[in-house]
């Protein structure tokens, strides 16, 4: 079982950085995939970025890559993702999500991911 909680959202201007965090209670941080997902008003959940247990070979989403970057610290239990030069359409809520064991090439699937957080929102404003 693992349980997340996020933190860090707010409201940003546009061009502005934001910081994430996902705190994970887990016995064994390092053996779960983890990922950030987030959802729009009337939008489908999409994937944004990932990482894998050793933090090497991140994944991002097309529309983030270069601004966002996702980190994690195993020591901590804690997944982060740095979010710059925000734009209005970053607006979201923002989701972390964890995997236990291989997922392979459906790590941008939400499906594949059984365990979320609540979600925090971060609106940015133009």
């Amino acid at each position: 079982q693992v349980q997340l909680v996020e933190s860090g959202g707010g409201l940003v201007q546009a061009g502005g950085s934001r910081g994430l965090s996902c705190a994970a209670s887990v016995r064994t941080f390092s053996n779960v995939f983890m990922a950030w997902f987030r959802q729009a008003p009337g939008k489908e959940r999409e994937f944004v970025a990932a990482v894998s247990w050793s933090g090497g070979s991140p994944y991002y989403a097309d529309s983030v890559k270069g601004r966002f970057t996702i980190s994690r610290d195993n020591a901590k239990n804690t997944v982060y993702l740095q979010m710059n030069s925000l734009k209005p359409e970053d607006s979201a809520v923002y989701y972390c999500a964890a995997a236990t064991g291989y997922i392979g090439s459906t790590y941008r699937t939400a499906k594949s991911y059984p365990y979320w957080g609540q979600g925090t929102q971060v609106t940015v404003s133009s």
